[in-house]
């Protein structure tokens, strides 16, 4: 028992094995064969190291947007001059990621808390019968009092009045200066894996550059400030069309860096794209174009609360920071090298299957690469023969005497 144990531990730890190769001449296969392993290394070279860059490790950015407007606007509204500045048309106050810069409004001045009819066109009755009393309705201003107003006939409501009129959108827009408005965008990021902190503020990019450059995608492409009216444009929209209804347009921060070279080359590039569709089509089925909301100043006067109501059409900015940094890694290298050798593989399962299934000398090649054996009744005999036989297979079973001898045994 101890030496056959002793045996298999030598056995194991001094032997090796290996598969048995079958050489095959034949042109077509040899052919199908390298064609399959080019197309494997094209796939690995071109694809997998060039394309996806698979020796590199990848990390994407935590990153810190700050803004800021700047302009002045100017309206006259039925002889009311009237100067907007940054506190008037940014909504919330500066500094976000997101907000909104008012191109045109609807205005509704002294509003109080009363009893008015509603809008005609809303609400329609011709008798306090129609108006149920201590309902609203979801497209109302207010709670109904259960009176029809016959001068409206329309339902009077509890409600802050004058009821603001929006039907008529001012065209055109009454805000038409902020197409030279200029926003400021500040941005850092900075990519935990690798320890790299960045700047939009990048080398060259000084106080004395930003205060006289103006962005643009050709001549300044890393000038942080931008002219509103070229936002607009480089989105795809018209600006005196989406100034009247309102919209959303993004702007990406596209961090997409090579840490294998100097980190100076890690710059952002500025995109622009145009959200909720375009206000220009004329599809009538789309329900909600454009981009708008409300807003209330309250004040006191008499003694009474009073309040001035505005409904703001605007464009919505969202500023969208994506990151992408790549650096030369060994681990991921030495995986896709692996994944590749294994999907050499695939040339000889493929070759495999011609041979042994599509060839019309398949039988000869499955006995040249398959070894047969019949245990049963190997060792029933005791000739001198028999045993001179099996000694001869034993020791050159890859001799033709061999294979011969071995097909005369399975007989």
């Amino acid at each position: 028992m101890k030496s056959q144990v002793t045996n298999a531990l030598s056995d194991f730890f001094f032997e090796y094995e290996t598969p048995r190769q079958v050489l095959v001449r034949n042109r077509r296969v040899g052919v199908v064969c390298r064609l399959i392993q080019l197309g494997v290394l094209a796939y690995i070279i071109g694809w997998v190291f060039i394309y996806e860059k698979g020796y590199q490790s990848t990390d994407t950015a935590v990153s810190s947007v700050f803004t800021k407007m700047k302009g002045v606007g100017y309206t006259n509204v039925t002889g009311k001059e009237r100067v907007w500045d940054v506190a008037d048309y940014v909504f919330p106050p500066q500094g976000d990621s997101s907000f909104v810069v008012m191109t045109n409004y609807i205005i509704t001045e002294g509003q109080t808390t009363g009893k008015c009819p509603e809008l005609p066109g809303k609400h329609n009755c011709s008798s306090d019968a129609d108006c149920e009393g201590g309902s609203f309705k979801r497209t109302g201003h207010g709670h109904m009092t259960g009176v029809c107003d016959n001068s409206t006939k329309t339902c009077e409501v509890l409600a802050w009045c004058p009821i603001e009129n929006d039907h008529n959108i001012p065209d055109p827009p009454l805000l038409m200066s902020a197409e030279n408005y200029t926003l400021f965008i500040k941005n850092s990021v900075t990519f935990p894996i690798f320890g790299v902190s960045r700047s939009n503020l990048v080398e060259g990019i000084d106080a004395t550059y930003i205060s006289k450059c103006l962005h643009n995608p050709r001549d300044a492409p890393l000038c942080p400030i931008f002219r509103l009216g070229d936002i607009v444009k480089e989105s795809g929209f018209n600006f005196e069309t989406i100034a009247k209804v309102g919209g959303a347009i993004g702007i990406v921060v596209d961090w997409t860096c090579n840490f294998d070279v100097d980190v100076k080359h890690c710059k952002p590039k500025y995109n622009f794209h145009g959200l909720y569709g375009n206000p220009a089509e004329k599809d009538k089925a789309r329900a909600s174009v454009g981009y708008n909301f409300r807003y209330a100043k309250h004040y006191m006067e008499d003694k009474v609360q009073k309040r001035t109501l505005l409904k703001v059409f605007g464009i919505r900015i969202d500023i969208i920071v994506q990151s992408l940094a790549r650096k030369f890694d060994i681990i991921p290298t030495l995986t896709a090298i692996g994944s590749g050798v294994g999907i050499f593989g695939v040339a000889t399962v493929v070759c495999d299957l011609v041979l042994l299934y599509l060839l019309p000398k398949r039988e000869f090649y499955k006995n040249m690469k398959f070894k047969y054996t019949d245990t049963h009744g190997q060792f029933t005999h005791n000739s001198s023969s028999g045993l001179k036989r099996c000694v001869s297979v034993m020791q050159d079973p890859d001799s033709e005497a061999g294979s011969t001898e071995t097909e005369v045994s399975k007989k």
